[in-house]
């Protein structure tokens, strides 16, 4: 019973439950964050899962990582900051709690996961899964602070990375999962490994299983996430621990850390869905505060010379909305949305596009004009107020998200070109990351980095129209090259062309 309750398999891995926490995660409001917590545990629990695999607190410290866009920041500070999730998806600790215990509060509050530990942010170039070359000193003091706080905050879990530090792969990394997260950091919950993350200890994965098994469960992970043959795992499992070469007190460490959070988490008590929570599932409420959330993501990052064009005026003969990301659901919400790579189209999802939330805002006498890709002689020829221009990266998730030259892909550029080159245009960039913009710079009125807004494009039309103002900063910093990278606030040779905590503010027209 015991090697069956403490390595099993996960027979689930929930595409978009923490989506919620990933779109929105580019501002620096802890409380707004921690309400995002608790509306995401909600309708986590909702669907009858009682853990959530959030929050991602890597550090990311170059763009060109296909993961960037889950990660709060690249400075450290502000991905700890950010650590007020984990109270809201778990719970507010109670006055006196032990430090390094689990917690949740209840039936509304889920299982958290703080991951993944640690360095995955920090990869040459970038790479996903691949090594983070630092001194022990450069991997505490960057990639190991959130998880000082995530540990004090009563996180519940936390999940190895696949990459590698300094070329030990994390997931047989004893001296780091039992020396120093379990021993040092006195963490009482349990760790738990990525998807398919022992096999990819040895390369090719899957090379040596039995040696997987051995140095990932003798490294100090706890549960193992086997998407397909569990069995196997088992009956490897069960020879090393008969022959002696697992020790039958790291089987019971395991064994005693997961039904810690289980009983914690009332699993025995209410192992199945609630129906009566379905309400919350898209709730009214929790749009509401996705809205929010995107409004205060927003960073304006030009607004004219002399004249600004922001905010837009609501009442215009007509005006021009263009771009490959102007009405598109599912180029808003990126990967991890639905499916594993999410889904460009609007057949994935429900909610506001972009275009849908200008039409929403402008007055009702303003003509609205759409076309994704116009010749800039259509644009010259047609007398049109000003022009929005979205345009920025196609969904993608982990590996399929790595880029070396961070270029926005066509007709971004050439959109771009042909009508801020022919009417005053504010650019809206819906990205992941920092990319290339300066080339375009001088052509673009007003520039916008909108991130990954999720369902709620409303959100970005509230600020373009001047409905509530800019206030949001950069959380990385946007360089002029590629060839800059990996460049991050306090090197030496920091250049930027947005540092990062730039962003221009701007008041509303109409306080609301």
């Amino acid at each position: 019973m015991g090697l069956l309750e403490s390595f099993h398999v996960l027979d689930f891995y929930i595409y978009g439950h923490d989506k919620f926490v990933s779109v929105f995660d580019l501002n620096r409001d802890p409380e707004l964050v921690k309400k995002i917590g608790a509306a995401t545990a909600l309708e986590v629990r909702a669907t009858g899962i009682p853990y959530a695999f959030a929050p991602c607190i890597a550090v990311c410290r170059d763009p060109r990582w296909g993961r960037c866009y889950e990660s709060y920041s690249e400075d450290p500070s502000v991905v700890r900051m950010m650590t007020q999730i984990i109270p809201g998806l778990q719970g507010d600790l109670p006055s006196n709690f032990r430090k390094g215990v689990p917690y949740v509060a209840g039936q509304e509050k889920v299982v958290g996961c703080a991951k993944h530990y640690v360095g995955d942010g920090g990869t040459t170039k970038g790479i996903n899964e691949n090594n983070t070359e630092a001194t022990r000193h450069k991997l505490l003091s960057i990639h190991m602070p959130a998880y000082y706080d995530s540990v004090i905050k009563g996180i519940s879990t936390v999940m190895i990375s696949y990459s590698s530090w300094n070329g030990i792969k994390m997931h047989a990394n004893h001296q780091l999962i039992t020396g120093f997260l379990k021993k040092t950091q006195r963490f009482r919950g349990f760790v738990i490994s990525d998807w398919q993350g022992i096999d990819r200890i040895t390369s090719p994965p899957h090379a040596n299983y039995t040696y997987s098994i051995l140095a990932s469960v003798n490294a100090g992970i706890d549960m193992v996430m086997l998407p397909y043959n569990y069995t196997e795992f088992i009956d490897g499992l069960t020879m090393l621990v008969k022959n002696k070469f697992v020790p039958m007190s790291r089987i019971d460490d395991a064994v005693q850390r997961i039904l810690r959070v289980k009983f914690t988490m009332g699993l025995f008590e209410h192992p199945l869905a609630d129906y009566s929570m379905a309400k919350y599932l898209g709730c009214e409420e929790h749009r509401e505060l996705a809205r929010e959330a995107v409004r205060k993501s927003l960073v304006l990052l030009k607004n004219g010379g002399d004249q600004p064009l922001l905010p837009l005026a609501k009442k215009a003969s007509k005006i021009l909305v263009a771009g490959t990301h102007a009405h598109d659901l599912g180029n808003q919400c990126g990967g991890w949305t639905i499916q594993w790579q999410g889904q460009s189209g609007n057949n994935l999802t429900s909610g506001t596009t972009i275009l849908s939330g200008v039409r929403n805002t402008v007055d009702p006498t303003t003509e609205v004009v759409f076309i994704e890709n116009p010749e800039s002689k259509y644009v010259k020829n047609n007398n049109f107020s000003y022009a929005i221009v979205v345009v920025g990266e196609p969904p993608y998730a982990e590996t399929n998200g790595d880029s070396l030259n961070l270029t926005l892909p066509a007709p971004g550029p050439s959109i771009i070109t042909n009508v801020c080159g022919s009417v005053k245009c504010v650019v809206v960039l819906v990205t992941g990351r920092p990319v290339v913009i300066e080339p375009y710079l001088a052509q673009i009125d007003a520039l916008v980095a909108a991130w990954l807004p999720g369902t709620e494009g409303q959100g970005v039309a509230d600020i373009l129209f001047g409905d509530y103002g800019f206030t949001g900063k950069l959380p990385r910093t946007w360089f002029k090259s590629v060839d800059q990278l990996p460049m991050n606030v306090g090197d030496p040779h920091y250049d930027p062309l947005f540092p990062f905590g730039f962003g221009l503010t701007t008041q509303p027209i109409s306080p609301k």
